[in-house]
């Protein structure tokens, strides 16, 4: 990976070696630890006239402010080293950390309050988890294995939830994820409900041992 975890702590906010920022420092550990790539994001920031974002990218009807790569932006690889991820990072100053989806994973996405309840539901049956994200729009996205995006019709429809209203969908390849800590459309920080370990980064749950309870917490939520 080109630097050891203890390395990559040491650089965590608090310390600011080499006047390095802390997105430097997280864009270092996502791609050094957990294996992603990371995308540089546009951010968002509250009009002149107070009525609604507007986007870094410049774009006067960007579609959706500052929750999307910047024009040309160029992916820090996964596997960067410290020095590489934080060299390049200082080329966006500003820019939001955005994870592509389908490639290290894909991302199951409910309510955040049916979010936290399958949590704790999940736990207890002691089924393994991948790391998990709450929203500043009040969304909870859980992390599973790439390819869950193409099947969930087919697995919702095993599961006999396909002809539920269900306040569920998927993430898959094209998409992106705004990571902590950025903020999300300029609302607030996005966070983790689950942080990422070594354990579980590089190796999200299948989406079918997860699904049957986010489907029954996101059916439950709706009623």
């Amino acid at each position: 990976m080109g630097f050891t975890i203890g390395g990559i702590r040491d650089m965590r906010p608090g310390s600011r070696r080499r006047g390095r920022t802390s997105e430097c420092t997280t864009v270092a550990e996502y791609t050094g630890l957990w294996g992603w790539d990371v995308v540089p994001g546009a951010r968002a920031a509250r009009g002149s006239g107070g009525s609604r974002n507007e986007c870094s990218c410049g774009a006067a009807d960007c579609a959706a402010p500052g929750a999307h790569p910047l024009p040309h932006a160029t992916a820090v690889p996964a596997g960067a080293t410290l020095d590489d991820a934080a060299a390049a990072w200082e080329q966006v100053p500003g820019a939001a950390v955005l994870l592509p989806v389908g490639a290290s994973f894909d991302v199951l996405e409910v309510a955040e309050q049916a979010g936290r309840c399958a949590l704790v539901r999940l736990e207890r049956m002691g089924l393994p988890l991948g790391p998990v994200i709450a929203t500043p729009r009040g969304r909870a996205q859980f992390f599973v294995a790439p390819g869950a995006a193409a099947r969930l019709p087919q697995l919702l429809y095993r599961m006999g939830w396909d002809d539920a209203d269900l306040d569920l969908r998927c993430l898959g390849p094209g998409d992106h994820l705004t990571a902590p800590p950025s903020d999300l459309g300029g609302l607030g920080p996005v966070r983790w409900l689950r942080p990422p370990t070594l354990d579980t980064a590089g190796h999200p749950p299948h989406a079918r041992l997860l699904l049957g309870t986010l489907a029954y917490a996101a059916h439950r939520a709706r009623g």
